[in-house]
């Protein structure tokens, strides 16, 4: 049975939310992440700040030199993440075969549902509609018989653009002269191997013979089939993130353990929010270093699932502890990972039942705490109310801005 997917994908999401809530922000070149005096990259910009080659992940530094009267900010995460349930609640209008791969992108595979709406076209157009309506931001959408397809499609005619791959062979002849990263999965280190095979166009690797593909293994296969518009993977649908994670980079490098662990309380109490609002617990906490030389490590402990501010802290600051180094802290990181929906068990085995009940009553109001302070961060935001320890946190953090 022929499939139809179609790839929704935000135009520049973090900046276009931005602008929808600040409009004189409109036509300007506008860069979210750090800012030009702070460490950090760009996570994302507007069409207009992209005229002047900045791109995301690039150093702030960097995109400062190339555009100096553009308007740097930090991002609001939850903002946007607001903004993204409301694009995936009018997604879910027209299928239940989506998978989100990240907050402002994803596929929808409508196979089963173009006779109810009337065509796999005007579904996609009322999909750019009713985004525009009920959240304020254009997207681009793409349609064709793959998801590969339906990525290219979408990112034909941006922004707020429309496009329509229906076949293999307009897909081939769409691409065929463009350079072979257009394909899916080939990245910047396996495009220079297939240049140092003579291989730069998706019409070089058309025409390259089979046997001169073989010393890349499986992938010189995929990337033939891909070029020729062979794409079987399919939408997964309901797949949710591998992990909940924040970092935070300071401004000049530490070595003091004591405000290393500040910050893990900080970020312990971000990704404790993120995992409750989506409804999950992990059952390995990742602790992350990044030293002044850029080079990083990670440890991790598994257990119970949990999704608990202190429970997170308490073991990612027992990670610290253990770790011996002697270079200055550039960058440090708490990841929730091994996600699941349901919680484990309440409470370990202990031996005597007034331990027990002990144990189960401080766990309870621990809880009891935690889920109050967390209806409240619902209710008015995690930057509105602080407790009186993140506040003294934020006070000494200020010394490494």
């Amino acid at each position: 049975m022929d499939r139809t997917i179609i790839h929704v994908d935000m135009d520049a999401f973090f900046a276009s939310v931005e602008v929808r809530d600040n409009p004189s922000l409109l036509g300007k070149p506008l860069i979210i992440g750090a800012l030009p005096n702070e460490r950090g990259v760009v996570s994302t910009c507007s069409y207009e700040a992209r005229k002047y080659g900045i791109h995301s992940a690039m150093n702030i530094k960097e995109a400062y030199r190339r555009c100096p009267h553009g308007i740097f900010m930090h991002g609001n995460m939850t903002k946007y993440a607001e903004a993204s349930e409301k694009i995936h609640e009018v997604m879910l209008q027209f299928t239940d075969m989506i998978e989100f791969v990240a907050l402002d992108e994803g596929y929808m595979d409508v196979t089963n549902s173009i006779r109810l709406f009337g065509g796999a076209e005007n579904i996609g157009r009322q999909l750019k509609k009713e985004i525009f309506e009920k959240v304020g931001v254009t997207c681009s959408v793409g349609i064709s018989y793959s998801m590969m397809g339906a990525k290219l499609a979408s990112e034909e005619k941006k922004p707020d653009g429309f496009f329509i791959i229906p076949t293999p062979e307009f897909l081939v002849e769409l691409i065929r002269k463009r350079p072979v990263c257009v394909i899916n999965g080939i990245g910047s280190k396996t495009a220079e191997k297939l240049k140092m095979l003579g291989i730069s166009t998706v019409e070089d690797l058309l025409n390259t013979p089979k046997g001169r593909l073989d010393s890349l293994g499986v992938t010189g296969n995929e990337m033939l089939n891909l070029a020729r518009g062979i794409d079987e993977r399919q939408v997964i649908p309901d797949s949710i993130a591998k992990s909940i994670g924040r970092e935070h980079t300071f401004q000049t490098n530490i070595e003091d353990r004591e405000v290393l662990k500040d910050a893990l309380l900080l970020l312990a109490r971000d990704v404790s929010v993120r995992a409750k609002k989506k409804g999950m617990y992990g059952r390995t906490i990742t602790l992350k270093i990044k030293f002044s030389d850029m080079h990083s490590i990670t440890r991790s402990k598994s257990g119970d699932a949990t999704n608990s501010a202190k429970d997170i802290y308490t073991v990612a600051s027992h990670l610290l502890d253990n770790l011996n180094f002697n270079e200055t802290i550039r960058l440090v990181g708490v990841t929730l990972g091994n996600l699941q929906d349901t919680k484990d068990s309440e409470f370990e085995q202990i031996s005597l039942f007034d331990e027990l009940e002990n144990v189960e009553k401080t766990r309870q109001k621990n809880d009891a705490l935690e889920n109050t302070i967390f209806d409240l961060h619902e209710k008015y935001g995690t930057n509105i109310l602080k407790t009186g320890k993140e506040l003294e946190i934020q006070q000494k953090t200020k010394k490494h801005k």
